[in-house]
C-alpha cells in the first residue's frame, strides 16, 4: 500500500508524512516547494502531474490548499484553481487509478457566517448538520472541494472521509485584537476549550479515516479536540466562559495564575467532535485536560510532533502589523 500526501511541505503533510516513514509505511510527498518529506515537486493544478504522481497509489490523504490567511494576498482565481480545479485532478486521477480511500482535509471555516453568534445570543453548537454559510472565498471553495468529493462517491464509488479541521497552526493568531490581548501559549491553550487541534490529534485522525473510508463510503467530520462543554452551557459561555472553566476545572485558576494566564471572558462556538470519535474510532489526546496536566509538570502542552515540525508561516513578506497583511 502506497500513500499519496499532498501539500507534503506544509504543516499537516509534513507531520503526517513524518508519522508514516516513523512507522515504516510506503508513502509519497507532493508540494509545490521542495521539502525533506517532498518527494516530488509540481502543482495539483497541472493534471499531467497529477496523474503521474498517482501510479501505484492505494490511498490519497490530500492537505494541499491555499488558507485563510491568504485571502489577503491571493486572487479569487487562484483559491479556484487550487482548492476546487487541484482537488478534482486528484479526484480524477484517483478514481482512473483505483484509489481504494481517498482523505480531503476541509476546514471549520466552511461554516463560515455560522459561527459567530449576533449580540447577546447563545455560543453555537457546532455539528455536522450545522448548514454552512461561508464567509469569504477559502470557505467557498473548501466547500465546493468538499461536494466534488460526494459527488465522485455518488457516481463513481470513491471511499472518500472529508475532514474539517479546526486550528492546528503554531503561529500567531490573525486577529491583531487577540494577538495584543493573550500570549500565544495563554491563547491556544485557551482554543483547546473549543476550536483548536493539536497536529498530532489532526494526524491520527486522518490515519483513522483513511482506514475507515471504504467501510464508510463518504462522510463529513468534524476535527477538533473534545471539548468539555456541553449543549446547556451555551448561554452562560457567551455570557461568562470564565466561570464554567474554573467550575469544570478548580484547579485552573491556581495554575493560570503561576504563569500570568488568563481565561477568555466569552466563547463564541463549541466544535463537537462526537461523530468523528464514534465512526473514525479517533482517540484524541490533546484537551484542556492534557494543558492542566501539562502546567502542573512544567513542560510544554504541545505534542512532540507539533514542536518537529514547527512553524511555517503562510507569507515570504512580513508586514507592518505581525504575520498577516490584514485580519480575515
Amino acid at each position: 500500500m502506497t500513500i499519496l500526501v499532498t501539500g507534503s511541505a506544509g504543516h499537516l503533510g509534513e507531520a503526517i508524512l513524518r508519522t508514516l516513514r516513523g512507522r515504516g509505511s510506503s508513502a509519497r510527498g507532493i508540494d509545490l516547494k521542495p521539502s525533506p518529506f517532498t518527494d516530488a515537486v509540481g502543482s495539483i493544478v497541472d493534471p499531467t502531474f497529477v496523474r503521474t504522481q498517482m501510479d501505484g497509489i492505494t490511498a490519497v490523504i490530500h492537505t494541499a490548499t491555499l488558507h485563510k490567511p491568504h485571502v489577503a494576498t491571493h486572487r479569487k482565481q487562484v483559491f479556484v484553481d487550487t482548492n476546487v480545479s487541484g482537488t478534482l485532478n486528484l479526484l480524477e486521477a484517483a478514481d482512473a487509478a483505483g484509489v481504494t480511500s481517498f482523505v480531503f482535509t476541509s476546514t471549520t471555516s466552511a461554516f463560515g457566517s455560522q459561527l459567530r453568534p449576533e449580540a447577546d445570543h447563545a455560543a453555537v453548537w457546532v455539528t455536522e448538520e450545522l448548514p454552512s454559510v461561508p464567509k469569504n472565498i477559502y470557505g467557498t471553495t473548501k466547500l465546493t472541494a468538499e461536494n466534488l468529493c460526494e459527488l465522485f462517491f455518488r457516481e463513481r464509488g470513491l471511499p472518500v472521509a472529508v475532514l474539517r479541521t479546526s486550528r492546528f497552526f503554531p503561529e500567531d493568531d490573525d486577529d491583531p485584537a487577540m494577538r495584543s490581548a493573550f500570549s500565544l501559549d495563554n491563547a491556544q491553550a485557551n482554543e483547546l476549550l473549543y476550536r483548536r487541534l493539536d497536529i498530532a490529534d489532526a494526524v491520527s485522525a486522518h490515519l483513522a479515516a483513511m482506514a475507515r473510508a471504504g467501510e464508510i463510503g463518504f462522510g463529513r467530520y468534524i476535527i477538533s479536540a473534545t471539548s468539555p462543554f456541553r449543549q446547556h452551557h451555551l448561554a452562560q459561555l457567551a455570557r461568562d466562559a470564565a466561570a464554567i472553566v474554573r467550575e469544570l476545572y478548580p484547579e485552573c485558576a491556581q495554575l493560570y495564575a503561576a504563569r500570568g494566564w488568563r481565561l477568555f471572558p466569552a466563547i463564541d462556538r463549541v466544535y463537537v467532535n462526537d461523530r468523528a470519535r464514534r465512526e473514525l474510532g479517533w482517540h484524541p489526546e490533546f484537551d484542556f485536560a492534557h494543558v492542566l496536566h501539562s502546567l502542573r509538570e512544567g513542560c510544554d502542552f504541545r505534542s512532540a510532533l507539533a514542536r518537529e515540525v514547527g512553524s511555517k508561516g503562510y507569507h515570504d513578506t512580513l508586514f507592518d502589523d505581525g504575520p498577516y497583511p490584514v485580519a480575515s
